[in-house]
C-alpha cells in the first residue's frame, strides 16, 4: 500500500463541476492499494498519516517538524489513486497489474477510511468519489510532500557503492586498527620524529 502525503493549507475535490469535498489546514493524501495489501498494510499507512510530524510547532512557528495532523487538529482529505501502483520500468505505457482490482479496492478503501476515522475523528476525514474522474485542487505548504509505503519504498545504498550505514560507520570507528594500518601509523610517526 502506498500513499502520497502533502501538507496543505486547503484542498478540494471536484466531480462534474461540483465540489464534493473540501478541507482547510491539514493533509491531502493520495492512496494506492496493491493486489496483496492487507489490514496490516492499512494500519501502517494510517499510523504514518496520523503521526508523521510535518507541521510546525503551534506555539513557535520557527520550530519545524514538531506536530502531527492530530496535534494541530487538522483535516485529512483522502483520494483513492490506483496509478500510485503503476509500473513504469518497461516501455512508456504504465502497467497497473499491481493495483488491486476495482471492486475489491472499493471495499478495502472504504474500510481504510472507516479505520482512519476511528483512529482520529470521523468528522475530520474527507474523501473524493471512488472511481470517478476527479479534479483535485490544493495549496501545498512548503511544499512538503512524502511518499509512504507499507512495505519498503526508500532509496537504499547499492552493493559496491562504498557507502556505509550509520551503524556500519560506528562499528568501523570502534574497531581496532588492522595490522597494516598500525604499521603505516608507526611509519608515519617515525618519519615525523626523524624529520623534526
Amino acid at each position: 500500500m502506498r500513499a502520497i502525503i502533502q501538507r496543505v493549507s486547503s484542498a478540494s475535490v471536484t466531480v462534474d463541476n461540483e465540489v464534493v469535498s473540501r478541507i482547510s489546514k491539514g493533509l491531502m493524501v493520495l492512496v494506492g492499494i496493491g493486489t496483496d495489501d492487507s489490514a496490516t498494510d492499512a494500519a501502517t499507512i494510517i499510523n504514518k498519516i496520523l503521526n508523521l510530524r510535518v507541521f510546525n510547532d503551534s506555539a513557535d512557528d520557527a520550530k519545524m517538524w514538531k506536530a502531527s495532523v492530530k496535534d494541530i487538529d487538522g483535516d485529512i482529505l483522502c483520494v483513492s489513486q490506483f496509478t500510485l501502483l503503476g509500473n513504469t520500468t518497461r516501455g512508456n505505457k504504465p502497467d497497473f497489474h499491481r493495483a488491486m482490482p476495482s471492486e475489491a479496492s472499493r471495499i478495502f478503501y472504504s474500510t481504510f477510511l472507516e479505520s482512519l476515522g476511528k483512529a482520529y475523528k470521523p468528522e475530520k476525514i474527507k474523501d473524493g468519489k471512488f472511481g470517478a474522474m476527479m479534479s483535485v485542487s490544493l495549496t501545498n505548504e512548503g511544499p512538503v510532500t512524502f511518499t509512504i509505503d507499507s512495505r519498503k519504498f526508500e532509496y537504499v545504498e547499492q552493493p559496491g557503492s562504498g557507502a556505509s550505514t550509520p551503524k556500519e560507520k560506528r562499528a568501523k570507528a570502534s574497531a581496532p586498527p588492522k595490522a597494516n594500518e598500525t604499521s603505516n601509523a608507526n611509519v608515519m610517526q617515525d618519519t615525523a620524529s626523524s624529520s623534526g
